[in-house]
């Protein structure tokens, strides 16, 4: 059985600044801490994160970066504070982690994302299911997910990420990099078991090809961002078989990979 922390930290604080009229106001600005992940004692990545969920956040990293294909295979994840390290150790040591460090490739995700080893070429084999999402469905999700900003509206500066099933909010985090706050679903959904079929994931972040991989790795067939996309993240989604969904306001959107999977149905049910 997997041995892990629960080392949620606030993720914000109070600071006083001077407005445009010379006034003194407070402030909230979000909370940025660096947390470097250890594998067997072997340094592998560090982290800039908000500290919410911390130990999702490395379980969702290490798969989705495929250092490990069964969780049964960590034995402990400790993350510490005070040292701004985690340390996970391992069932069995894992022999290629240097190999992994080795054909990484640094991403354009915020906070410098990073994908290890094989990542690129294993989704070339794989394509996620097939699922259809109503127009409905996304209004009503994007009108009720407004409301779950907490740390955007008060501070700014985070991205929000949520794992929607029909109508249902089955998680939703919002963390300093959109790439994060994935890995930390991701996480969320590997300790639980939790499969992707038939979810939405929703980001508020740009949909680029690593936010599609992250998504088509855990399984998930529809991907909704109310920001724009980059070609390659468009070409990913078409090879991995994402619904594309970006550009997502209000009762607007743009459907850039797979229109047949979304059904018009424009009830207006928000």
């Amino acid at each position: 059985m997997l041995e892990m922390t629960q080392a949620s930290i606030l993720g914000a604080s109070s600071v006083q600044a001077t407005n445009e009229r010379g006034e003194t106001v407070e402030v909230t600005l979000v909370e940025e801490r660096a947390l470097t992940i250890f594998i067997d004692r072997q340094e592998i990545v560090t982290l800039m994160t908000m500290g919410s969920y911390p130990e999702l956040l490395v379980l969702g990293y290490l798969k989705n970066q495929d250092f490990f294909q069964d969780i049964e295979e960590i034995k402990a994840l400790q993350v510490d504070w005070q040292t701004e390290a985690v340390a996970v150790v391992s069932s069995n040591p894992n022999k290629v982690i240097e190999q992994l460090k080795l054909s990484r490739t640094i991403t354009s995700g915020c906070g410098q994302g990073t994908m290890f080893g094989k990542v690129l070429d294993k989704l070339k084999q794989e394509k996620v299911g097939t699922a259809t999402v109503k127009q409905s469905t996304l209004y009503f999700l994007l009108h009720y997910l407004s409301q779950h900003n907490d740390v955007y509206k008060k501070a700014g500066a985070v991205h929000g990420c949520a794992l929607c099933k029909g109508k249902e909010v089955l998680f939703f985090v919002e963390d300093v990099g959109r790439h994060n706050a994935v890995d930390t679903i991701a996480g969320h959904m590997w300790l639980h078991g939790i499969a992707g079929d038939g979810c939405v994931f929703y980001t508020t972040g740009r949909l680029t090809s690593e936010m599609v991989i992250k998504v088509a790795q855990m399984g998930v067939p529809t991907l909704l961002s109310r920001s724009g996309a980059t070609k390659m993240g468009v070409d990913m989604a078409v090879q991995s078989g994402v619904t594309l969904i970006s550009r997502a306001k209000g009762r607007h959107f743009q459907v850039l990979n797979g229109l047949a999977n979304v059904e018009l149905d424009d009830t207006g049910d928000v």
